[in-house]
């Protein structure tokens, strides 16, 4: 009986510690369902802080996926539905080497070819990248900061819209915009 009430403590401590550790979530609702990510703060700190700020400053809502490949992945988090980019804050320092990896689901930042250039934009991968985790072929990688722990249906069928080369203000012309607009109507931080 003491062996099995030691046990229990154990087990009971074991997801208490697990439970504390969890991160901050954050739900977006879109015109194509709700999905929630979880974000690693321990191992992604910078990038979990600039993603916040975004999120309370509804920076988010109204914003679209601009950018879908299916079997790869989706983008969100920069433009309005008229493929306008929205003004950003400083970019933030490159945190790919944290050890995170580019999996199905995970969420993590784009940027340009300057690793320390990503801002506000985000993508979530469809399908495990390796080829994007740090080193990559150019020895960058890029940072991942969590992961999608509900609504993968949503990201799913996000990933199945057909996809088009579309006009885009300042831009000339975008490719793999989705031809039906997938609106990102808000992102909250969960309590």
């Amino acid at each position: 009986m003491r062996k099995l009430f030691t046990s229990l403590i154990l087990v009971t401590a074991f997801f208490t510690s697990q439970a504390a550790i969890a991160g901050p979530k954050v739900e977006f609702k879109t015109t194509m369902g709700n999905f929630v990510v979880e974000l690693d703060d321990a191992k992604a700190p910078k990038t979990t802080a600039n993603f916040l700020n975004y999120v309370k400053s509804g920076f988010y809502n109204g914003t679209i996926f601009h950018r879908v490949i299916d079997g790869f992945m989706i983008q969100g988090g920069g433009f309005t539905p008229d493929l306008v980019q929205k003004p950003t804050d400083a970019p933030v320092v490159s945190e790919a080497t944290n050890g995170l990896k580019n999996n199905l689901y995970t969420i993590a930042m784009a940027r340009t070819s300057d690793p320390d250039s990503a801002t506000a934009q985000f993508f979530i991968n469809v399908k495990d990248n390796p080829a994007l985790d740090y080193p990559n072929a150019m020895g960058n990688g890029y940072t991942v900061f969590g992961k999608v722990i509900s609504g993968t249906q949503t990201i799913d069928a996000i990933r199945k819209v057909p996809t088009m080369v579309a006009p885009a203000p300042r831009m000339g012309r975008m490719a793999d915009v989705p031809s039906k607009t997938v609106t990102i109507e808000s992102a909250t931080i969960l309590k």
